[in-house]
This record gives structure tokens, C-alpha cells and sequence, in this order.
């Protein structure tokens, strides 16, 4: 059963996805981001050190109990369009003490200012930068959630085919994989979702992937060859019309040979992780213990 803290955050999503006007611009979906990440402050022992990485806005967010070789390079959602550091502060202090990890958060480039591959390149950017600064890939993590999670395996994928040496884990929360829409949650999910809409999601792409085939395996990663990642977690909302992105990817990955923790989180909705309510501390414990696993021991 959902907690109550659950059911009074499903109530104030539904009711600011009904009040949503259709055609509502990116500047103002911007602001509503920001402003909802206001609700979720970080806790008063965590440390926040603003950065630089040659010319990309970034953020170190440390727990107390952070080891200082071992990084998680987190990239945010906001379908490519939305989001900062201080949208994903309260996630990624969680992340930090749930991994043991130093967590960095980029500010990659956004569209339609900067479309496809802008976000690609400043992540591999910053992936270079800590490789060069000393940092073992086998320390590192990397993870996203939304657009994040399909930069995530972009990213990854990059990487790959230049030959590069890839970090130990990748932590996928909701990630976006198909950038047609094509999923069958996105229909049976429809109602249940109390935050996106199909028709929103369907029109976003065009945003940050201009004339590009929504099916290029950089974009839309259920159509890439997975094959050689390291291993994957995915947690995923059984009430998101997202769901199928996720269930596709984790299909496909462990035919591609890679080895994938998955789950389905009951009655929880996109990113929920990024709210303080029980499941999404749960999801995160869950994600400390895989790292903690697979990383540490």
C-alpha cells in the first residue's frame, strides 16, 4: 500500500497536470521545475561545492560519509530541455549517502538552445575530466534519470565505440529510451500516470533531436547495440507511461549479454526518487546496496 506522504504528492502532481496549458513554454515548464525542487531541501550535514569543468556548471554533492575516490557522475533529467543542480540537489545528497559516493552533477548543455548532441558531448566531457584527474573508471558510477537515464546510456555507448574505458556501474532511474513514443504503457499507463502525458512526451523530441531519426541509437538506446555495458540498475514506476521504456531496455540489454537488476516500483510514478516520501528512500537504499555490492566489496 502507498504511503500517505505518496498519496498527497500524487494529488498535488494530478492537480498541476491538470492546471497545465497546452503549448506552455519551455521558460515557464523551466521555472515549475525549479519551484518544485524548493519543497525538497538537502539535509544540513551535506556538502555542496560549486564548479567548473572546462566551461560546464557543476556541482559536488557530498555526504559525510562520501569516500573521496569513488564518484558518481549523475546526469539530471528535464527531457533534455529542463533542469539543474538545484533540481536534483535532494536526489543526489541522497545518492551520495546511499552510495557512499561523491556525487557530480552537471549542468550539460539544454536544448532547443543547444540540441542533439550538445548534452552527449559535455557528458563525455566531464567523464574525460574526472578520468584525467586520476579518477579509476572502476570507481566510478554513472546514473541519470529521464532524458538523464537515456544520456546515461548514450553516454555509455560513446564510449564503447571509442574504444574508452567505461565506469563500473550505471544507475538508470525511469530512464527515456524511446524517443517515438512507440511503448505500450504509454497507452495503458495513460490514466495512471499522474505527472506525464503521451501527447507531451511525443512532442518533445523534436526539441532537442531537430530532424534526426527518432530511432538513432543515441536518442532512442532501445534500438543500440547494448552489448559490453556494465552491469545496470533500473527502477521504473509500475504508473508511468515510461514504464515500457525501461522494460524494453532491460529486454534487449540482458540478450545483449548484460547483467541487469530491475524493478517495478508499485504504485509509484516517474522519478519518484526525487521526492521525500518512503518508496522513493527505499529505491535509493536499494541502489546504495547494488553499489555497495558490485563497488566496494
Amino acid at each position: 500500500m502507498a504511503s500517505q506522504e505518496s498519496v498527497l504528492v500524487r494529488q498535488f502532481l494530478i492537480s498541476s497536470k491538470a492546471s497545465q496549458t497546452a503549448g506552455a513554454d519551455i521558460e515557464t515548464a523551466r521555472k515549475g521545475l525549479e519551484a518544485l525542487s524548493t519543497l525538497t531541501p538537502v539535509a544540513p550535514d551535506i556538502i555542496v561545492e560549486k564548479t567548473n569543468i572546462e566551461g560546464i556548471p557543476a556541482e559536488w554533492v557530498m555526504a559525510p560519509n562520501a569516500v573521496e575516490d569513488r564518484v558518481f557522475l549523475y546526469l539530471h533529467g528535464g527531457a533534455y530541455i529542463m533542469g539543474s543542480c538545484n533540481t536534483h540537489r535532494f536526489l543526489a545528497s541522497k545518492l551520495s549517502r546511499s552510495t557512499s559516493a561523491r556525487v557530480l552533477v552537471p549542468e550539460y548543455r539544454l536544448a532547443p538552445e543547444n540540441p542533439f548532441p550538445a548534452a552527449i558531448e559535455d557528458a563525455l566531457k566531464v567523464y574525460r575530466w574526472l578520468i584525467s584527474s586520476g579518477i579509476s573508471p572502476d570507481k566510478i558510477i554513472i546514473g541519470g534519470d529521464s532524458a538523464g537515464g537515456g544520456l546515461t546510456l548514450a553516454t555509455l555507448l560513446s564510449l564503447k565505440d571509442e574504444d574508452e574505458a567505461l565506469p563500473a556501474l550505471a544507475v538508470l532511474l525511469s530512464p527515456w529510451t524511446d524517443m517515438e513514443g512507440t511503448g505500450e504503457s504509454m497507452e495503458t499507463r495513460a490514466d495512471l500516470d499522474p505527472w506525464l502525458s503521451p501527447d507531451a512526451s511525443r512532442a518533445t523530441p523534436a526539441l532537442y533531436i531537430r530532424n534526426l531519426d527518432l530511432r538513432h541509437p543515441l536518442v532512442s538506446p532501445i534500438y543500440a547495440d547494448l552489448s559490453g555495458l556494465p552491469s545496470l540498475l533500473v527502477h521504473v514506476g509500475n504508473d508511468e507511461i515510461l514504464l515500457s521504456d525501461s522494460a524494453r531496455l532491460v529486454d534487449r540489454a540482458r540478450a545483449a549479454g548484460v547483467e541487469v537488476t530491475f524493478k517495478v516500483c508499485d504504485e509509484m510514478w516517474h522519478v519518484f526518487q526525487t521526492f521525500a516520501i518512503p518508496e522513493a528512500q527505499q529505491s535509493i537504499d536499494e541502489i546504495g546496496e547494488f553499489v555497495q555490492k558490485k563497488l566496494y566489496y
